[in-house]
């Protein structure tokens, strides 16, 4: 015997071998047909006895094997069932012939034939036969079953009958020796008489009689058999036999531990009808009862004949006795160099019932003895299924590796060298079925997480292998799928030459077949998934990135976009926050506009020892319609990260995601999705993308600069221009707008704002007019609009009073006097000019100073604005201001008016040019560079009360000292509109203008400020201020008039005012005593009643000069208790200048 069966299992011990054969031409799938019908009749309960009989059908089995059947019985062919076809009568002679030929084959040891006839009708087909069947048609065979069942009755009376007949003690007869064929030349001339070859004859009937006791379904009469048969043998040293029986006692045994048998999932025994539901405790009837618990004796079933009891606990094996048994019986089997099948289907049985018992460990014993067992010249076919079997049986047993080892052989038998015609495509299927055992499968998403398992070296050589296969196969397709894989997932095992050769053989491939994203399936029904190349170039990060500063959109404010439709009407929801929480994750805080191009930043690095050129890299996205730009470059060698920027257009408005990317590289094309690249950095990756918006481009008169304004409400900007002036000095600038873009702009904005807070600016920085402008909108594409903004710098102008203190020492300043005091003051003799000769004080006057603004210009059309978006640009306003003039003391004298005083201004040029200033109604004052001067200029005293007030609100939210700051302004303001000093630098013709709105402190406002209560005194009529002398003849009757106006909020009042007429001798020395020449026609006292505010008040009195001569009038005020509560500045009245004259000597003059 030299074919193994590798499918046999220990319950095949208890089966009756039955072949079934086509006889003559029948149809293959007709066959298999009927056959399958006939093996699902696999046990039959007999009739009458109630025992079970299981068969074992094969439809091809070797006649040399059938020698065998004495040794154990399983192995011989008792039944035959023929299959044939007969269209005709005159045809049946030849096919009974046939018939009886294929019986002649197995005549030795058949029990019982059956032939099954099928397509003939007629008289023929009527005969009444036992050994035939006909039916018509394949289709029309409904009881071949049934058939089958009363054939498999007529095999068990005739092995019942066997059984009987060598089970029965018959000592008068002589016991025949039974041989296995090898043996039958060694026992020719051996003395049968001796009593060592009768016990061996004995025994080796007594191991038959349990064979066919296991058959008959009678397991307790089979075990005690087998016991009684390993004594005899043991006795008598008949090895081969001994083997045999301790075989058939593990058989039993497994049978009784074991109902469900050991062959696998596939083998596995059904169970019987009239078997117990309890597994354990099924009832075999027969002979004997067979318990789970052989010491557990019952009265269920037990035989009243006590004799065969005897033994039942001991006589079957426990299951590590099996082993045992088998153990030895194989030592057994190997000591005969013929037994070599046997040994290995010994070997294959205990390991299937370790692989039940779970004994991994001892049933690698057993199979590493099955592989070195020689059965002589195995042909091509019988070695790769030695070795397909072996791997099955090593992964029953879990040892995965061990199974892939001998599947791999397996396959490689498949394409040896002495084979005429190499099985490329088996050996393809066999590796693929290799791939669990060493930890490789060929999906890569299986090698992105975690660290790698198996043996990097034997997947490989594996990937190798199927590369190989494949391309053997004339499937190149399936060649670049592998190397592909082998590429991607053993990047990091790769040597550097190894990579070279990889990408080489993989340009190689994909020249011919180029590499895709598709499934690749299998003939039989594998799947083999895409491979995409993630590490060809590695990303190690993904930004969207938002656009540029001048294209980005904003929502009007009020407005409930989208991204407001779930927003909660709640301050605080827990669930809420969850939610968003899981959004804020992926989608990103700023928008994409339809119709703009839009950039997402990949840093990415080559891992190769070599350039890396990637083409059609491109995006991947789902939601709105996306039109990707793909890019190609080309990475160094191991290049450190490298940014690349990916673009794209969307061309609908709603939300976008992005997936992945897609590559082309060595010719394979990969879409690398996001999700599957753990290692990658990510801020969100979905994006909201709005309705299209016009796009504006911005163009100056100005320069551009390279100075990027840095805002402090970090707000950015698009482009800076930068000019250069003088403080106070006016630069025009020309900006035009050109609309770029594909739609309309139907609304437009313009809006400034000081960014550096380091200088305090006066008046207007920036100021427009719009107007013009708004009337071009719509302004569509291709069109463009001016607008003209005027840039006007107006810093601080006042200087360090510390750096020109040679000007202030000359008591100059009079600030600090009564202002109602008369101007008599000597002034000392001093230089007019002087110069700043120390170097740390022009280092500080010609101090460039910084202005930065941002204009910002809002704009929007189409669908844009109905969705309420519109598109900032801002300009960027950079000014480096120079100094022009420093008004480095202001100071004030009074004037002879009470309503005008003079204001003193020292003023200095920090310039290199020189500076001409002036003033209202004032002469123009040349400065040289460095050069201080004092211009004093003659104002008319302001009302500040006029002043438009701050509301109730601001004053409630307002600190004090802002309120103050803010008049203060004011004033400043109204001042210097009235002052309207001006510079002008002749040589480099620029000019400007000056403003005092810094310099001014409150003491000089004061001064500066109409008295709340105004004071017109009137000589005969005519008002006396001004240094006016009033005229007058000596001895007429001079009218005084005395008028107060109350200009401020509260009545004041009633007052008295008294005259006193003097003489000043102008030599410090003042006359009062006057009583000779001066005469009061009444009272030289006025009363004045309460004067309301905005009301006026006149009293009236008269005087009488008596000499001629420069008199003047004191008017001074009662003290009492109404003009002690306000101030004296109030009470401010004109001087009062009157010259007598003689009337003869005046005409005579």
């Amino acid at each position: 015997m030299s074919v193994p069966d590798y499918m046999q299992c220990a319950e095949d011990h208890q089966t009756v071998l039955v072949v079934v054969q086509p006889v003559g031409i029948v149809p293959e799938d007709q066959f298999f047909k009927i056959y399958k019908r006939i093996a699902s009749v696999s046990q039959v309960t007999i009739r009458d006895s109630q025992r079970l009989l299981y068969i074992r059908y094969r439809h091809h089995y070797l006649p040399e094997n059938n020698e065998w059947g004495d040794f154990q019985t399983h192995r011989k062919v008792v039944g035959l069932i023929a299959i044939t076809t007969c269209s005709s009568a005159k045809d049946w002679p030849q096919t009974a012939e046939r018939f009886h030929g294929q019986k002649e084959v197995y005549a030795s040891t058949l029990y019982d034939s059956r032939l099954l006839v099928f397509g003939l009708s007629g008289e023929i087909a009527e005969q009444q036969r036992t050994d035939v069947a006909f039916y018509p048609s394949f289709e029309e065979c409904s009881d071949v079953e049934r058939r089958v069942e009363d054939f498999v009755e007529s095999i068990f009376i005739v092995l019942e009958s066997k059984r009987l007949d060598r089970a029965t003690d018959k000592s008068g007869d002589k016991i025949p020796l039974l041989c296995v064929p090898f043996e039958k030349k060694d026992f020719v001339g051996l003395d049968t008489d001796s009593r060592h070859y009768k016990k061996r004859c004995q025994g080796r009937m007594r191991k038959h009689v349990g064979d066919l006791c296991l058959q008959a379904g009678m397991l307790q009469d089979a075990l005690v058999h087998y016991h009684m048969a390993v004594e005899l043998l043991r006795a008598v040293n008949d090895f081969l036999w001994l083997g045999a029986a301790l075989e058939g006692l593990c058989s039993a045994s497994v049978i009784f531990h074991y109902p469900g048998g050991t062959a696998g999932k596939t083998g596995g025994r059904k169970q019987s009808i009239s078997q117990s539901v309890d597994a354990g405790k099924r009832h075999r009837p027969g002979a004997q009862e067979v318990l789970i618990d052989p010491g557990a004796l019952t009265a269920n079933g037990i035989s009243a004949d006590t004799s065969t009891e005897i033994g039942r606990a001991k006589n079957c094996l426990s299951p590590e006795d099996i082993i045992e048994k088998y153990k030895e019986a194989i030592s057994y089997y190997g000591k005969y160099k013929n037994a070599g099948v046997i040994e290995l289907e010994a070997c294959v049985k205990a390991v299937r019932v370790l692989a039940i018992q779970k004994r991994a460990r001892e049933a690698s014993d057993f199979l590493q003895n099955a592989v070195y067992i020689n059965l002589g010249q195995l042909s091509e076919e019988e070695k790769i299924q030695r070795y397909s079997i072996l791997s099955e049986l090593y992964e029953l047993i879990s040892f995965h590796r061990k199974s892939a080892f001998f599947k791999r052989v397996a396959a490689m038998q498949c394409v040896a060298p002495t084979i005429s015609e190499p099985g490329w495509r088996a050996c393809y299927k066999l590796l693929l079925e290799t791939l669990p055992g060493y930890s490789l499968t060929l999906d890569p998403k299986d090698f992105s997480k975690g660290t790698h398992q198996g043996w990097a070296a034997i997947q490989m050589r594996l990937l190798h292998e199927l590369v190989y296969a494949s391309r053997r196969m004339g499937n190149p397709a399936l060649s670049v799928r592998h190397l592909s894989f082998l590429l991607q997932t053993m990047l990091d095992f790769l040597s550097d030459q190894e990579k070279k050769e990889v990408t080489q053989s993989l340009e190689n491939y994909t020249s011919k077949c180029p590499g895709g994203m598709e499934v690749i399936a299998l003939p039989d029904g594998l799947k083999l998934p895409p491979v995409p190349f993630t590490k060809l170039p590695i990303v190690r990060s993904v930004k969207l990135l938002n656009l540029p500063v001048g294209l980005r959109p904003h929502k009007v404010k009020g407005l409930l976009g989208q991204n407001m439709s779930t927003a909660s009407p709640f301050i605080y929801s827990p669930i809420i926050m969850h939610n968003r929480g899981e959004e804020r994750c992926k989608k990103i805080d700023f928008q994409w506009v339809q119709g703009d191009v839009c950039e997402v930043q990949l840093m990415v690095y080559n891992p190769m020892p070599y350039e890396l050129r990637v083409e059609n890299m491109g995006l991947l996205t789902s939601g709105v319609e996306f039109e990707s730009l793909p890019a190609a470059l080309s990475l160094p060698a191991e290049s450190g990260l490298y940014p690349v920027t990916l673009v794209g257009v969307p061309r609908t408005a709603g939300s976008i995601t992005i997936n992945g990317y897609h590559t082309s590289v060595f010719g394979v094309t990969s879409d690398c999705l996001l999700e599957g690249l753990p290692n990658v950095k990510t801020s969100g990756s979905l994006v909201e993308v709005v309705p299209s918006l016009p796009r504006l481009q911005l163009t100056t008169s100005l320069p551009r600069s390279a100075h990027m304004t840095q805002p402090m409400s970090k707000e950015e900007i698009c482009s800076t221009v930068s000019v250069q002036l003088f403080n106070g000095e006016t630069q025009q600038m020309t900006i035009t707008l050109e609309n770029i873009g594909s739609e309309d702009i139907e609304t437009l904005e313009l809006a400034s704002k000081i960014v550096s807070t380091k200088e305090k600016v006066f008046g207007e920085f920036l100021s427009w007019n719009l107007e013009e402008a708004l009337t071009q909108l719509p302004l569509k594409s291709g069109q463009a609009v001016t607008v003209t903004v005027s840039i006007k710098v107006k810093l601080d102008f006042s200087g360090q009073e510390n750096l020109l203190q040679d000007l202030n020492d000359d008591g100059i300043s009079v600030t600090g006097l009564p202002i109602s005091s008369p101007l008599r003051q000597v002034l000392k003799p001093r230089a007019e000019t002087k110069a700043v000769s120390s170097e740390s004080g022009k280092m500080e006057y010609s101090h460039v100073k910084t202005l930065e603004a941002v204009l910002n210009f809002k704009y929007s059309g189409g669908t844009g604005k109905v969705e309420g978006y519109y598109r900032e640009l801002s300009l960027g306003v950079h000014v480096d201001i120079e100094p022009s003039v420093f008004f480095t003391r202001v100071s004030t004298l009074p004037a002879t008016s009470t309503r005008q005083c003079h204001l003193l201004l020292d003023i200095f040029n920090p310039t290199e040019h020189e500076l001409t200033v002036g003033a209202k109604n004032n002469q123009d004052l040349v400065l040289h560079a460095s050069e201080c001067q004092r211009m004093a200029i003659q104002v008319d005293k302001f009302d500040f009360e006029n002043l438009p007030q701050p509301n109730q609100e601001t004053v409630h939210f307002s600190n004090p000292k802002q309120l103050e700051e803010e008049r203060q302004l004011a004033q400043g303001c109204q001042i210097n509109s009235k002052l309207g000093i001006h510079w002008s630098i002749p040589s480099l013709r620029r000019r400007g203008e000056a403003s005092v709105e810094g310099v001014l402190n409150q003491l000089v406002l004061e001064h500066l400020q109409l008295a709340p209560l105004q004071w017109d005194v009137l000589v005969n009529g005519k008002p006396c201020d001004c240094d006016v002398v009033a005229d007058c003849k000596v001895g007429d009757a001079v009218t005084l008039e005395v008028k107060l106006t109350n200009l401020s909020k509260n009545s004041v009042g009633p007052l008295a005012l008294t005259v006193v007429p003097y003489q000043d001798f102008q030599n410090g020395v003042q006359n009062y005593d006057l009583e000779d020449a001066v005469t009061f026609i009444g009272s030289n006292t006025f009363y004045i009643d309460a004067v309301k505010p905005k009301e006026s008040s006149v009293c009236e009195g008269a005087l009488l000069f008596l000499y001629t001569g420069d008199f003047y009038l004191n008017i001074k005020f009662q003290d009492d208790s109404a003009g002690r509560e306000l101030p004296l500045s109030w009470f401010t009245l004109p001087s009062v200048h009157i010259r007598a004259l003689d009337a003869p000597l005046q005409a005579g003059a």
